[in-house]
């Protein structure tokens, strides 16, 4: 098994942008959360890194791995390219337990010799571990390759395990008309694949993208759900405005026919900054998400640090009527070091509340909005300007979000509610919005140095609001 070069490992130079308590990369860069699994006791979580310096570059599978969720210890790096399989790097992928063994299944990536980083090919490939820590790549590898239609696009495998046989799809796009869509394949044994065909396309690619990557499919509720980051969809008023999304269909999945018969796309996360989500199965039965804090269109200040990127918190992932939706995770409860704040306040100009930790605090904040018809808000900001905030207009029943930097803001539609329940979990260089018990999240990224930080709420009529407040930290 490759190694990584430690004389090469990039380092952190500054802190200032560090967070306390979310997934995050001892140095250098970090996208997709990769093979999310709970395996000997220990929930792990792998994601795509680059050791050797703050930019992407060739994949490896970074490592970690916690007893409760939310306190995470740092493994060695697990998967590092450069072998025949995967030469230029080992995309995303996923995880399954089988017996007493696990196994990593991955996308392999290779460029050809032309010096053109947008001209590769793609496999996938199997590592196991019996102790979840140390992995071996499979002699046998690759176990799939590319169908003849395929297009260079061809990976992130999830993979699950359904009626004793083992399923993966895998995010492809065809050659002959450039639309996304999703293959299925089956195996007994995990290493020896039957490819059973595309069980959806997209219709359009301005409509629904040219590439579904990072494809998770899982049941919830009695429905099968395709959870996909879309790449291509044009921006539909206030809705597909990021670069690239995070979506979902729901429908169900005729096994026999390998075909996947579902509703629209919806989006998943309505912020600027959520890519690649994959989900598992906890041991008591919650289907739980982590995510990417991407930043596709803004730049990164922590590059100039030496590491870039972080892992969103936990969420359990719930039916919200008929759509789906996500809350925190219970565990996040774990990290409240203590209550700052507890009050009921007639919130109506705006009313600066000071915590201990403004940048390490969770809000968990109820207006009261019976017979109201006006607009509430809740802002973070600097000296300088509004970091982040988040407003809702009970007239057109909208949530906005704004963050300092960007070109538009971001939105979702509640609808008319009598109560709005708003948990806000701030870090260091990232904020979280979970509304209504899994109505709409937002995920963001901010930025602020030096300067003291200060948390406000306003309504444009006055406003029974209960307020609580709690200082998090990972080492709590």
């Amino acid at each position: 098994m490759r190694q990584v070069n430690e004389s090469r490992v990039v380092k952190v130079t500054n802190t200032r942008y560090r967070e306390h308590y979310h997934i995050q990369t001892p140095a250098g860069w970090l996208n997709d959360p990769n093979g999310l699994c709970f395996f000997k006791g220990y929930y792990h979580v792998f994601y795509q890194f680059h050791p050797y310096s703050a930019e992407w570059g060739p994949m490896h599978w970074g490592h970690v791995r916690s007893k409760d969720l939310v306190h995470w210890e740092n493994l060695p790096v697990a998967l590092v390219p450069g072998d025949p399989e995967d030469s230029g790097g080992c995309f995303s992928g996923s995880a399954i337990v089988r017996g007493n063994r696990l196994y990593l299944i991955y996308t392999g990536h290779h460029y050809y010799d032309d010096d053109n980083q947008d001209h590769f090919w793609e496999n996938q490939n199997v590592a196991y571990s019996d102790d979840g820590i140390h992995f071996t790549k499979y002699t046998g590898n690759p176990v799939i390759e590319a169908p003849k239609d395929n297009s260079q696009d061809f990976r992130d495998p999830k993979v699950w395990e359904h009626d004793g046989q083992y399923y993966l799809v895998l995010g492809s796009r065809e050659q002959a008309n450039n639309r996304a869509r999703i293959l299925l394949y089956q195996s007994d044994d995990l290493l020896n694949w039957q490819y059973r065909g595309p069980i959806t396309e997209s219709r359009s690619i301005e409509l629904e993208g040219s590439m579904w990557e990072c494809p998770d499919l899982f049941r919830l509720n009695g429905q099968d759900i395709i959870a996909c980051s879309p790449m291509g969809i044009q921006p539909q008023r206030h809705r597909f405005l990021n670069l690239s999304q995070a979506a979902y269909f729901i429908g169900q999945l005729d096994y026999n026919q390998a075909h996947f018969s579902h509703y629209d796309l919806h989006l998943l996360d309505y912020g600027h900054n959520f890519y690649a989500p994959q989900s598992f199965l906890t041991p008591d039965g919650r289907r739980i998400q982590f995510g990417w804090f991407s930043s596709f269109d803004n730049p990164m200040p922590e590059q100039a640090d030496g590491w870039a990127g972080a892992l969103t918190l936990p969420r359990e992932l719930v039916m919200h009527g008929d759509r789906l939706g996500a809350i925190p995770a219970q565990e996040t409860t774990q990290l409240r070091t203590g209550e700052v704040l507890n009050t009921s306040a007639i919130i109506h100009s705006p009313h600066r509340f000071t915590v201990t930790d403004p940048q390490h605090t969770e809000w968990d904040l109820t207006f009261d909005l019976t017979g109201y018809d006006g607009q509430v808000s809740w802002q973070l900001a600097n000296t300088d300007q509004v970091l982040i905030s988040l407003s809702y207009d009970q007239g057109s029943g909208e949530i906005t979000v704004h963050q300092h930097g960007q070109a538009s803001d971001r939105y979702a539609t509640i609808g008319h509610v009598g109560q709005l329940r708003a948990r806000i979990f701030v870090d260091t260089s990232s904020v979280e919005i979970f509304i209504n018990d899994g109505a709409a999240t937002f995920t963001e990224r901010y930025y602020t140095d030096d300067q003291p930080v200060t948390t406000t709420l306003a309504a444009s009529r006055p406003t029974a609001t209960a307020i609580k407040a709690y200082t998090l930290d990972m080492k709590g």
